[in-house]
């Protein structure tokens, strides 16, 4: 084992609560510094493969680009390896330093991502296939913060940052009838 100088954590759902079709809302405050890399997203309760089952950014934020939250989504046909992701930003400048609410509205036909109430990116299901749209199936939900990775560590660590707190309000699901 690699006698690493960070660890990164999550919580997740899976086993115990996923669900298919409606709203999660997360209100929270990000950690800041280079080398940080919160998330709020989800993945399918019985996943098999990734891309292909489908994956949903809620919001990723890379400590080395303060402010620029991102929301996308990868299934088989449309992810980052291939470039072909489905994806946009929205720059909030006060995301370390305020709470905002990340919300995903998640539908049969689309899914729309948004915070504090302001869309910035829609994922459409107009290919009606499972290769572009693998959201047909109940999601658990992951909140983490990773501290470098490979896109959060692309820039490096700034170890003058520690310690760091990403802070969860709370997070709450409306399930579609």
């Amino acid at each position: 084992m690699e006698k690493n100088k960070y660890t990164s954590a999550r919580l997740l759902t899976k086993g115990k609560f996923s669900f298919q079709y409606g709203t999660i809302e997360v209100r929270a405050k990000l950690p800041k510094g280079k080398g940080t890399w919160p998330a709020i997203w989800m993945m399918s309760e019985n996943m098999k493969k990734w891309p292909d089952d489908g994956e949903l950014d809620i919001m990723e934020h890379v400590g080395f680009n303060p402010g620029y939250i991102h929301a996308s989504v990868h299934t088989k046909k449309y992810n980052h390896i291939q470039g072909t992701q489905k994806t946009d930003t929205l720059i909030i400048k006060d995301v370390s330093e305020k709470f905002h609410v990340y919300k995903a509205d998640w539908t049969p036909e689309k899914i729309d991502v948004y915070i504090d109430d302001k869309k910035f990116f829609t994922y459409e299901n107009t290919e009606k296939t499972g290769e572009a749209w693998p959201f047909d199936r109940p999601y658990f939900i992951i909140l983490n913060l990773a501290i470098g990775g490979f896109w959060g560590g692309k820039e490096g660590i700034d170890d003058r940052i520690f310690p760091q707190k990403y802070y969860i309000d709370y997070v709450r699901v409306y399930q579609n009838k």
